[in-house]
């Protein structure tokens, strides 16, 4: 690719004690683009993204973000330039509202004296722009904006999990196994949405163990091996069944990461 990376790592390590998790491992993510990280457990693809994001600084390396150097020291300082990263556990708060969880952390004050010193919420502006970014990204079968997280459906959660994301990462949306506790239907629907994140201009970084889902999104997939980058593919020359024997070491990549 003759274009740079907006985000790119080289030389990561991270070790715990005696182990290993990332032996000077190399990232590149390109605009525009769904790049799937694969590899198996234990593999350090989760130390990996946890480095990009800000979760935990790696030994050694560099990571860089639109060519400039980024040392995050925690995952706030990652939100603000624009990384957002959406976890498996969804880190949503059951008992508070979709507008609420929307703007955990970032709360909308209401303007002057109510909002500076009284500390007020303009929840009109919250529940707007709440319900605009759901309806961006054709999330609107939920009704109310005001009803509580945990009355909503697996998919439903993913899908506001991922606006957040959408709504504030700027730059650059990390999402951690996204179909892993879902039916058939709602994966369905939360590949839609990162294909609609995407077309909106934002690279997405997929993990996930599901190959058809893999490859049915990605537009290249990086195979993260004993804490390194092995290889990146190209999903419309390999099959599935060769990803899972490059991931495994059944296979060896066959040439020099495609970057």
């Amino acid at each position: 690719m003759t274009q740079e990376p907006i985000l790119s790592a080289r030389g990561l390590v991270k070790r715990y004690g005696r182990v290993t998790a990332l032996d000077h491992a190399d990232f590149d993510l390109y605009p525009g683009e769904i790049l799937a990280v694969i590899g198996d457990n234990g593999a350090g693809k989760s130390s990996m993204i946890k480095a990009i994001s800000g979760a935990i600084t790696p030994d050694e390396g560099e990571i860089r973000l639109e060519g400039k150097v980024v040392n995050f020291r925690s995952p706030i300082e990652a939100r603000k330039v624009g990384i957002e990263t959406v976890y498996q556990n969804l880190a949503l708060s059951p008992a508070l509202s979709i507008a609420d969880n929307m703007f955990l952390g970032r709360e909308i004050r209401k303007p002057g004296f109510m909002g500076k010193w009284l500390r007020k919420l303009d929840r009109s502006a919250m529940e707007t722009f709440a319900r605009d970014k759901l309806s961006e990204l054709g999330l609107m079968t939920i009704q109310n904006i005001n009803q509580a997280v945990e009355t909503l459906s697996g998919g439903q959660r993913q899908g506001v999990a991922v606006a957040r994301a959408a709504a504030f990462g700027s730059k650059v949306i990390i999402l951690d196994e996204p179909t892993a506790a879902l039916g058939v239907k709602e994966s369905r629907r939360v590949l839609e949405l990162i294909l609609d994140v995407r077309r909106r201009g934002i690279p997405i970084v997929l993990i996930s163990h599901n190959m058809p889902h893999v490859f049915e999104v990605a537009d290249r997939i990086h195979i993260h091996r004993l804490g390194k980058r092995l290889t990146v593919i190209n999903p419309k020359d390999y099959s599935m069944s060769d990803a899972v024997a490059l991931m495994t070491g059944a296979k060896a990549p066959e040439e020099p990461v495609a970057a």
